[in-house]
């Protein structure tokens, strides 16, 4: 089984948007704020939204499950306060459950959390609960940085996270360190805030000792980390310099990262550097690249093909990223597709 790990709904019915732009119209204008039941997506709707979009490709590509959480740059935890942000986090993942629930085989939910700027992350847990509790969700999308771009929470080692970290351990759910639109000029939402939150989230690790607290706790840090593999010798001179234990005791039990890495030569460096262990396929297709490589001839988010395309991975190595380690990573993905028989 081909198990993607990184997928976002981006292809949501257009009456998503709309309503999005009017309750962003609501904040400034309590009159034209819209109720959650104005929102009117059909079943047959969703399922034009995904068989011609998310599930035509991953037929074409081979792969066989999605991961699935709401669209990561309309998260957009910065815009108005946490009601904004709790009513259109409940919308988003309603969707993606109704989604997992129209096509069960292919997509399994994740859920986004109503995180907002200089709140209390313990407002997210009811979210969090119904999504395990009602929704199944396997996994939770967590911004290290609501404020889009500007940075104003504390590190992800601070005891201001531990409600969240709390509950993750609790259900044993992993989370996906996925930061939103990029509402600071000096940085482009997935060219540049994408991967710089990568290389953050993975650094803040490295400073603290945040896995003594929670030995269970399981981050991935998707786009194939930012740049932590490219400059792994520079995180290993730092963790050395802050008298910290070898990466693979400190960090590498409880950081996997995931294949959104564009390019064959980028793979090759992911899976020279990171123990094979450490891996999730993952393609984040119809993301943040869309368009066909004029070397190659094919998509860039066609993920599969570096993977098969590797000189370095056994056949063992292919089985693990593929499908293995999301299983051991998600545990209650493992729980769903052994009632099922796989």
């Amino acid at each position: 089984m081909i198990i993607d790990c990184h997928g976002h709904f981006t292809t949501a019915p257009k009456a998503l948007e709309d309503w999005r732009n009017q309750q962003i119209a609501g904040i400034k204008d309590p009159a034209r704020m819209p109720k959650a039941s104005d929102l009117k997506i059909s079943d047959d709707d969703l399922r034009e939204a995904i068989e011609t979009n998310q599930l035509k490709l991953m037929k074409e590509r081979g792969s066989d499950m999605t991961l699935f959480s709401p669209r990561a740059s309309f998260m957009a935890h910065h815009i108005g306060d946490f009601d904004v942000s709790a009513t259109w986090s409940a919308i988003c993942n309603e969707l993606v459950y109704r989604v997992s629930t129209l096509f069960p085989d292919h997509f399994v939910p994740v859920a986004m959390l109503p995180q907002s700027p200089g709140v209390d992350p313990a407002t997210c847990i009811p979210e969090l609960e119904k999504c395990v509790k009602e929704y199944g969700a396997v996994g939770i999308n967590l911004n290290p940085d609501p404020s889009g771009g500007h940075w104003t929470s504390p590190p992800l080692t601070d005891r201001h996270w531990y409600p969240i970290y709390e509950k993750m351990v609790e259900y044993d759910l992993p989370a996906m360190i996925h930061v939103s639109t990029s509402c600071n000029a000096c940085f482009h939402t997935t060219g540049a805030h994408y991967l710089n939150a990568d290389t953050t989230a993975f650094m803040q690790c490295v400073q603290g000792d945040l896995f003594k607290d929670f030995p269970t706790l399981k981050f991935l840090i998707p786009h194939g980390g930012g740049a932590v593999p490219y400059h792994w010798g520079r995180f290993r001179g730092l963790a050395q310099e802050l008298k910290k234990p070898l990466l693979s005791e400190h960090v590498m039990n409880n950081i996997f990262f995931d294949t959104c890495v564009y390019h064959q030569p980028g793979i090759d460096l992911l899976n020279t550097v990171i123990p094979v262990k450490n891996v999730l396929f993952a393609s984040e297709m119809i993301g943040a690249v869309r368009g066909i490589d004029p070397t190659t001839g094919h998509y860039y988010d066609d993920t599969k093909r570096y993977i098969e395309g590797s000189k370095l991975l056994s056949v063992e190595d292919r089985h693990q990223i593929y499908e293995a380690n999301a299983r051991r990573v998600f545990s209650r993905l493992d729980t769903r597709l052994k009632a099922k028989g796989l």
